[in-house]
């Protein structure tokens, strides 16, 4: 560590140390839930929240995260520990402790095998099915905990029936011991719910979890020292954890390494914690006011040295949490130390409050995960996925219901099953898929006159190839220009949609920019920005567009600006364009996105047209501008000489040469019928103008000038970059 970074880490050593303490007040009560709620010890929460926070503070590749035990983990192990155990839950416990072990093995095997874009191969629709499924059942059998009731038992949908019954049963009479633990679960849930409704500065210094474990340990207190009555809530409705916290530690049992059962359970551990994991890393980078970028790799490999640290003694899995994260970055953490201070302030407050823990009832740790089950599975999930598009609100119910009728694994494949499905049904077309699947279907490479760098996609870019996309977008230094083009790409899903979002978001922090092109002839049911896209065919370009994309709004607003007028799909398709030269050969498809000054003199507009016939024929879309001309104007072809110039001179087409000017004869070709009429054309204004300007194509066919930069779209910059130029020649020619 250089003297400067040693200097700037102690420097951030207070706020960091502070941030851990805020955020082991949220994991002290959370770790305790998580672990009762999953069937195991609750101590086991807490080792795994201060194994993981030690362990991967150290060794990890992220910078802001906080690990610990998962929500999503619960209906796993839950399971596990009384399917493995047959009902004998100790035993059941023993077991899941070597599954999870086994499972932070395979964590750490997939760091090394660089599958830190796993999370990347899982439809977005299908992963927010699954989390709503984990937050439902984490409601509905903590629902129960919360009203006093130990016993409820069953799946989801016969728990869900019993729902209507819970309240009678626990304000019934001769319950007083279950309804006091009822009141005190009520109003730990109204704690939570009315914590964000509280606008004091200094009641938000305690996160609302801990509000709850000191409301409830009050009551006990009060109960103690101030009540004459005996303190209502029964001791199995108490948090039990051991006297000697050092004392002999679980021995975890392998004894099932050839069972099926262990093996499912192992993997099913596996993929939740690593997609809830990755997720979570990628969204607090999007958080991190230092604009870095995690290693996902390495936090894979600490993550499964802690998860299998954690299983040894007796501890659940290691994944990195959300919603702690959030708070350490809320909190100005700056650094892996946050997440290292988070486990010793936990370890400490386990040490010096052994007393107090134990003063906390389980309905009340029952009430904080039946409010974090709701936030996984809330009626604004289900809306904001339908704003993304209908077979998006389809994807997910069936993703959510088929979950909670099978298991994650069964449900999140059948999300992936349907997922594409869909994408057959939408796009007509299971060829295109079968076909391309494992084509390349990403090129890039560098545009050297603006340092642009530039990507096109073809084929289909879905979560089923999107790590072929992001590999390129990964060797891209953000700070840098970069032009991602989707013209010749027939469908983009939803995933893609949203990771190429974060992508922007990644770049424009960075100091970079990141211009997404070649979708505004793709069709989309909805007006969200991660809204599925299809192109339009032909027959239907008149269609287009029920939504405007982003370039098209921001072409829109530049043509307002101008006080020109836009049309994304003008009724003049084909303009002018087969009376120039270099339309000649070329078969006009169709013109959009015009933007076109009120007298029509000026037109900038995109055109996909093609070349050649047949198995030759080949599609091209660019950006191109006309501009009429009040007089006449010589016949003449203008383009930066290169090597295909070279290769035209020696075939006899002529370059005529400006006498005067032989450095702009050197840079450009210049070809024409009347070399007299072009050179007095081209006078020392138009000359200097074009020098100073960058090299775009220039043609005349004697009434109009077409003006084009690249054989592709023009970025919204380029556009705006094109109309000036075009205005500026203009006057500068007198046209």
């Amino acid at each position: 560590m250089s003297n400067a970074l040693s200097a700037s880490w102690f420097k951030a050593l207070p706020a960091n140390m502070f941030s851990g303490f805020v955020v082991s007040l949220i994991a002290l009560p959370l770790g305790l839930g998580l672990a009762i709620a999953s069937g195991m010890p609750p101590i086991s929460g807490i080792i795994g929240a201060v194994v993981g926070g030690a362990v991967v503070a150290v060794l990890g590749g992220s910078h802001l995260t906080i690990t610990g035990p998962g929500n999503g983990l619960v209906v796993v192990l839950l399971g596990a520990v009384y399917t493995l155990g047959g009902g004998d839950l100790t035993q059941g416990y023993l077991f899941t402790l070597a599954a999870i072990i086994c499972s932070g093995g395979l964590l750490l095997v997939f760091g090394f095998l660089r599958l830190g874009g796993l999370s990347e191969f899982f439809p977005a629709s299908a992963i927010q099915g699954m989390l709503a499924a984990i937050g439902l059942t984490i409601l509905i059998k903590q629902w129960f905990v919360m009203f006093g009731d130990m016993g409820a038992q069953g799946d989801f949908f016969s728990l869900l029936q019993q729902v209507p019954d819970s309240v009678s049963k626990a304000f019934g009479a001769n319950r007083e011991t279950q309804m006091a633990g009822a009141i005190v679960g009520l109003v730990s849930l109204l704690i939570m719910v009315g914590y964000s409704k509280i606008r004091s500065r200094v009641f938000h210094l305690v996160p609302a979890p801990m509000w709850v474990v000191l409301f409830a340990v009050g009551v006990s207190y009060y109960y103690e020292f101030f009540s004459e009555s005996a303190y209502p809530i029964p001791v199995e409705l108490m948090i039990q954890i051991p006297e000697n916290l050092f004392g002999e530690l679980p021995v975890p049992d392998f004894s099932l390494l050839n069972s099926m059962a262990f093996w499912g359970v192992v993997f099913s551990i596996t993929l939740i914690a690593s997609i809830e994991s990755l997720l979570s890393i990628k969204a607090v980078d999007k958080l991190d006011p230092d604009k870095r970028r995690s290693n996902a790799n390495k936090d894979l490999k600490a993550l499964g040295i802690a998860t299998i640290a954690s299983g040894f003694v007796g501890g659940m899995n290691v994944v990195t949490v959300i919603a702690r994260s959030s708070v350490n970055v809320n909190n100005k953490a700056t650094n892996r130390s946050a997440n290292f201070f988070h486990a010793l302030f936990l370890f400490l407050s386990v040490l010096v409050f052994q007393e107090q823990i134990k003063r906390i009832p389980l309905p009340a740790l029952a009430a904080i995960l039946v409010y974090t089950g709701y936030k996984l599975a809330s009626p604004d999930t289900l809306k904001q996925v339908y704003t993304v598009g209908k077979e998006q609100l389809f994807i997910f119910v069936i993703t959510l219901v088929s979950t909670l009728l099978t298991n994650l694994i069964t449900g999140i494949f059948i999300g992936v099953l349907i997922t594409f499905l869909t994408h057959v049904f939408v796009t007509k077309s299971l060829w295109r898929f079968l076909r391309n699947i494992l084509k390349p279907n990403v090129l890039m490479f560098m545009e050297p006159e603006k340092k642009t760098y530039y990507i096109s996609v073809n084929h289909f870019c879905s979560f089923l190839n999107f790590y072929k996309l992001k590999d390129k977008l990964d060797a891209v230094p953000q700070n840098q220009h970069l032009v991602l083009d989707f013209s010749f790409c027939p469908f983009v899903d939803h995933s893609a949609m949203e990771n190429l979002s974060n992508y922007q978001v990644l770049f424009e922090r960075k100091g970079g920019s990141f211009e997404l092109i070649g979708l505004d002839i793709h069709q989309a049911d909805s007006a969200h920005p991660f809204a599925m896209r299809k192109l339009i065919s032909l027959p239907k370009i008149r269609f287009i567009q029920r939504f405007l994309t982003n370039r098209q709004e921001q072409l829109k607003s530049l043509a307002e600006d101008s006080e020109w007028v836009y049309e994304a799909t003008p009724k003049k398709k084909k303009l002018s364009l087969s009376k120039h030269i270099y339309f000649d050969a070329k078969t006009v498809e169709r013109v959009y996105n015009l933007c076109e000054s009120n007298d029509g003199t000026f037109r900038v507009f995109d055109v996909d047209y093609s070349e050649g016939a047949f198995i030759a024929k080949e599609n091209v879309r660019s950006s191109v501008m006309l501009i009429r001309s009040s007089r006449p104007l010589p016949q003449f072809r203008l383009d930066r000489e290169g090597l295909i110039e070279k290769i035209y001179h020696l075939a006899g087409f002529d370059d005529i040469n400006l006498h005067n000017h032989p450095d702009f004869s050197k840079r450009f070709y210049l070809m024409g019928d009347d070399p007299k009429q072009i050179r007095t054309f081209f006078n020392d204004a138009i000359v200097g103008f074009l020098l100073e300007s960058p090299d775009y194509h220039l043609e005349s066919n004697g009434k109009e000038l077409l003006i084009q930069h690249y054989t592709r779209l023009a970025t919204v910059r380029e556009f705006e970059q094109l109309r000036v130029f075009g205005v500026a020649l203009k006057k500068i020619a007198a046209l």
